[in-house]
């Protein structure tokens, strides 16, 4: 199974494009899964009732979404390694995380380690962009990453903390530009690269 993980700060389109993969996969009916980080995070969180939502994941103290974390990477491992060889799996995760304590590396050493990915992909777009996005996006609470000059810091330290992951593991890094209108652009170089 070929492991590759999408980051990208929240609103750049990485579940819509991890959308439009998946409908490129089914046609060509290559085996794959796409999961996101979080949701596995969320389920674990939920249960031990430390959160209500998935962006209060991230107010949490670090020592709680490390514990989130590792249990997240164990399950997406064994849930990946159910396609066997010829499988595609895809992970939709953040490469870092703004919190109160300042930036959480998203792929740390000991969750880097247990996904062991052949590519981390960095989805990037215009942050003025980004922040129209967000803001047409009622469902979800992202008020820390409210203006221009935040996301661009944000996706910088975005490409440090990919960058860092790699080494640890021989991973290779790709930013991948999500073309507003046509997901479809990103999903193809995605999918190119991994295969």
């Amino acid at each position: 199974m070929k492991m590759g993980i999408v980051t990208g700060i929240p609103g750049v389109g990485k579940t819509t494009v991890l959308s439009t993969v998946a409908e490129i996969l089914q046609e060509k009916k290559i085996p794959f899964k796409v999961m996101n980080f979080g949701d596995y995070m969320l389920r674990t969180a939920v249960e031990k009732k430390y959160v209500n939502n998935r962006d209060e994941i991230r107010k949490l103290p670090l020592e709680k979404q490390r514990e989130l974390q590792q249990e997240a990477a164990r399950q997406i491992v064994k849930d990946a390694e159910s396609l066997g060889e010829n499988g595609l799996s895809f992970i939709d995760t953040h490469a870092v995380i703004r919190t109160a304590s300042g930036y959480l590396p998203g792929l740390p050493k000991h969750i880097i380690e247990i996904l062991s990915p052949l590519v981390i992909f960095l989805i990037e777009s215009d942050p003025n962009e980004i922040l129209k996005r967000q803001q047409k996006d009622s469902s979800r609470q992202r008020a820390d990453y409210s203006n221009a000059d935040v996301i661009n810091e944000v996706m910088n330290f975005a490409r440090y903390a990919a960058m860092a992951s790699a080494v640890l593991v021989g991973a290779s890094v790709k930013i991948v530009n999500n073309v507003e209108g046509d997901p479809k652009v990103a999903a193809n170089e995605i999918i190119r690269t991994l295969m």
